[in-house]
């Protein structure tokens, strides 16, 4: 019986390990997937600053396509300044010269807001891309460690599963039915050890009688408190 006990505690012990694991296995695709979530935001944030310029640049270009057409157009009419031949279709050729003069000022200073816009597009654009290529760095190395931590999980369950195995077909059937009751009912815990006459699963006191039989008792006793499997532990009762 104390070798039924003694297996009980190392396949609880194995059981923590393998609940251990798959806490981790579910949490490290999280961690990946925040990753990646981090990454497409910065990725996304140095395409729109591209995009952003891109449309200044066709902008800026479409605005001195329409300079120089204005700048042609006054070309054109001055020249057709000196063919009028009364007064009225002087002033009125001065007027439309007038007009296109200003037309072509007002071009002129949207191109130069348009420039000062695409300087500030390109410096936006050199920062986030800057931003994008240090975090890709760490993105690569923390994605690979994770990858390789999830492998290491898997192994580890694997190896732990034939442990389970192994060590529960060294366990009266009868007893290892009467751990896996309790283990259902007890969060997975359903050994605890004894000290100082303490149950350290529900930290309640042991009648000093039961504590005597517990040290002496080759049976498998439970807690009459948490109904958990106990045993005496000698190395802390010595400490």
């Amino acid at each position: 019986m104390k070798e039924d006990l003694q297996h009980l505690i190392s396949l609880q012990r194995i059981d923590a390990s393998l609940a251990s694991a798959s806490i981790q296995k579910q949490e490290v695709p999280g961690r990946i997937a925040r990753l990646d979530q981090d990454y497409d935001f910065l990725r996304e944030r140095a395409d729109e600053g591209k995009r952003r310029l891109d449309e200044l640049l066709k902008e800026h270009r479409a605005k001195e396509d329409s300079l120089k057409m204005g700048i042609e157009h006054l070309k054109k009419t001055k020249e057709r300044l000196l063919e009028v031949k009364t007064n009225k279709e002087y002033q009125a050729m001065l007027k439309e010269i007038d007009g296109i003069v200003k037309k072509n000022e007002e071009i002129e200073d949207e191109i130069i807001s348009k420039l000062e816009d695409i300087d500030a597009a390109r410096n936006n654009l050199k920062v986030r891309e800057a931003e994008l290529a240090e975090f890709r760095l760490r993105y690569d190395k923390e994605r690979k460690d994770l990858e390789g931590e999830m492998s290491r999980i898997d192994g580890e369950t694997t190896r732990l599963m034939k442990d389970v195995e192994r060590v529960r077909g060294k366990i009266d059937s009868d007893i290892l039915k009467q751990y896996d009751r309790i283990k259902a009912k007890r969060n997975g815990s359903a050994v605890a050890p004894v000290w100082k006459g303490v149950c350290e699963g529900c930290h309640m006191n042991l009648p000093p009688q039961m504590c005597n039989e517990l040290q002496k008792s080759a049976e498998i006793m439970q807690c009459p408190f948490c109904s958990r499997i106990i045993y005496w532990d000698d190395r802390g009762e010595n400490g």
